[in-house]
């Protein structure tokens, strides 16, 4: 017990991006767009910020960060609702963008032992407050009730006076500043980009939205779970259960597998918002 604090904050530590993921997929999925490219806007903003801000300051790498992420969010609004190519294949195609080239412009550009340096405090004390500010807007606002409108049926939202393409725009808009965040937030544990640094925490973000049915504070909630549960897996990496000795690779899985079983379990049981995927 005595090294609960401890734990609790670095499961703060390791949900913050997953927080600022699953809430900027909330808008996504929310207005009706299916976004498995979480995971690329992720890890281009990651990339970015490291990059630029090695040379320019954190401030400068932060708003790289953001850019590159919104750029690509962009691009998938653009491919789902001007050519009306299909959500899931986007999303795979804006992933694909974001391997090959952070991939290269880390090879190309990389400035060997230079690091950036971020405080973690801040990034983490904002993804609670926009979490609760997400939650209001989901209820209490006219945006909040357009988005909510168009993701559960674009033809009746037109026949509102909404526009679906529009709202969804700026709903990815809001996607891609929060993926950036979180792209940024991993940068402040080791100050450089690393191939792949995401490690899948993109999808872990957009299971947790389905588990918590597309509700942000649910979603929050997830996100903390799985932070919670993977500090508790670094915790107990090397240490005995009784007279058994796990290996690390079965920690390192855990938290994964947990959420896969969850998925299994209760993503099912979740309505899914009726418009996801319509024009």
């Amino acid at each position: 017990m005595n090294n609960l604090p401890d734990l609790l904050l670095i499961g703060l530590g390791l949900a913050t991006p997953l927080i600022f993921a699953v809430l900027g997929g909330y808008f996504s999925e929310r207005s009706g767009v299916i976004n498995i490219g979480l995971e690329g806007m992720m890890l281009s903003s990651a990339c970015a910020t490291a990059l630029v801000g090695v040379h320019h300051g954190p401030l400068a790498g932060l708003a790289a960060g953001i850019l590159v992420a919104t750029l690509l969010s962009v691009l998938h609004w653009v491919a789902t609702q001007i050519y009306r190519i299909d959500h899931v294949i986007s999303g795979m195609a804006v992933n694909a963008i974001a391997a090959g080239a952070t991939n290269f412009a880390n090879g190309k550009f990389a400035t060997g032992s230079s690091t950036v340096t971020f405080s973690e405090i801040p990034f983490q004390v904002g993804a609670m407050v926009l979490a609760a500010g997400v939650a209001f807007m989901a209820v209490k606002t006219r945006f909040g009730l357009r988005l909510t409108a168009v993701g559960a049926d674009p033809g009746k939202a037109r026949l509102a006076g909404i526009n679906p393409p529009r709202t969804r725009l700026w709903a990815l808009l809001a996607t891609g500043i929060l993926t950036g965040l979180a792209g940024s937030y991993l940068v402040t544990e080791t100050g450089v980009f690393t191939d792949n640094m995401t490690a899948g925490k993109g999808y872990i973000a957009l299971a947790a939205l389905i588990l918590a049915g597309w509700r942000p504070i649910p979603s929050v909630v997830a996100a903390l779970a799985f932070g919670l549960m993977s500090g508790i897996s670094l915790k107990l990496q090397g240490q005995a259960l009784g007279p058994v000795t796990l290996p690390e690779q079965f920690w390192t899985a855990a938290p994964y597998t947990i959420t896969v079983i969850a998925l299994a379990g209760f993503g099912a049981r979740q309505r899914t918002p009726a418009g996801l995927g319509k024009f």
